[in-house]
């Protein structure tokens, strides 16, 4: 009995004001991450209905069209059939970075939407150098998928693997300086604060050709067609997953798919406006709530995305290495001095808040 009441006593010394406040807080900060996570992931899975339906129209087909009303139930249809398939482990491979490999890739792949605002008030973190978070975790991305090529411990996975990162390295350096380039321009690295400063005008405006560098390397960065090297049917059977099954590839399949939603974020975020109408909140579109705005511009994007796979060949593996060195790399930096020159000339620099 003494042994209960000490026990009582330390609980309730344990139980302060700050202790419950703290405890309420963490509650908070995971029923909010679950509130961002879980709609994020509905929204991956439309997305690979969205693309088999846009891929079917262009190629004169009807696509998913069976399980459900319209085909609306496929891409749940697909997901249980995949986690309840057997995962499959190769004889050789490295087994805890195997299984690590498509958990690191779909977990970075979350973590950049904590910092993106849907919506005027409405991100779950408002952080100052939110940019500059969204470019480190976005570099990250590229291990997820050099540790699946290398742990199968298989030549054509590990082949994939290589080209990943030879190619997502390339087109981050241009992604950067387009980055600089806006940065410089807003005069800030909050997010927010950059899409307030395209209220005037988009910087698709003024810096178009930047968006199309930034829209094409995109492509690149996320491995997406013409520029899927990675996953070259022809030449590496299915690329860095070709040993993954189950519940291994379906993680693989939504951090690609997450991370193709995030490129078309980040445009809409630099080049688009963000969450605000066209023509300014004072317009007729105002009244338009602006996370619809948002992801009005963001399904635009990933739609292009879409027809750009479903129109184009694959390239060859030397001229995506030449486009990236050879012309982005050059055009973008010498279009940043351009630009800061510009705006150095006309003492418009806004650097007071960097």
């Amino acid at each position: 009995m003494e042994n209960i009441i000490d026990f009582l006593q330390i609980y309730t010394n344990l139980v302060t004001d700050a202790n419950v406040t703290d405890l309420y807080n963490i509650v908070l900060t995971v029923i909010e991450a679950f509130c961002l996570i879980i709609p994020l992931l509905i929204a991956v899975a439309y997305l690979t209905l969205l693309e088999r339906k846009v891929i079917a129209g262009v190629q004169r087909r009807r696509g998913p069209s069976v399980v459900g009303i319209f085909g609306l139930l496929q891409a749940f249809a697909d997901a249980v059939k995949l986690l309840i398939k057997e995962t499959i482990y190769p004889a050789n491979a490295d087994l805890a970075l195997f299984i690590a490999a498509p958990m690191f890739a779909f977990g970075l792949s979350i973590m950049p939407w904590a910092v993106i605002p849907t919506g005027d008030s409405m991100v779950f973190s408002d952080l100052n150098l939110g940019m500059l978070y969204l470019l480190a975790i976005s570099s990250l991305s590229v291990y997820g998928i050099l540790i699946a090529g290398w742990s199968t411990n298989s030549k054509y996975a590990f082949l994939g693997g290589l080209r990943a990162a030879s190619q997502m390295i390339s087109y981050e350096v241009s992604i950067g300086i387009i980055l600089c380039t806006v940065l410089v321009c807003a005069g800030s690295l909050n997010i927010n604060t950059i899409i307030e400063a395209q209220e005037t005008i988009w910087y698709i405006c003024p810096l178009l050709p930047l968006g199309i560098i930034f829209f094409i390397s995109s492509l690149a960065e996320t491995g997406r067609t013409p520029f899927d090297l990675m996953e070259d049917e022809s030449a590496l059977v299915a690329g860095y997953f070709v040993e993954y099954s189950a519940v291994g590839f379906v993680l693989f399949f939504l951090g690609e798919y997450t991370n193709m939603l995030f490129m078309s974020s980040m445009s809409t975020i630099l080049f688009l406006g963000g969450w605000l109408p066209p023509f300014g909140e004072d317009s007729i579109f105002g009244i338009i709530p602006s996370p619809i705005w948002f992801g009005l511009k963001v399904t635009f994007v990933v739609f292009v995305f879409i027809w750009v796979r479903a129109a184009l060949p694959r390239y060859r593996y030397d001229q995506l290495m030449s486009l990236g060195w050879k012309v982005f790399l050059p055009f973008t930096f010498a279009y940043f001095i351009f630009n800061f020159g510009i705006l150095w000339a006309f003492d418009a620099l806004p650097l007071k808040q960097l």
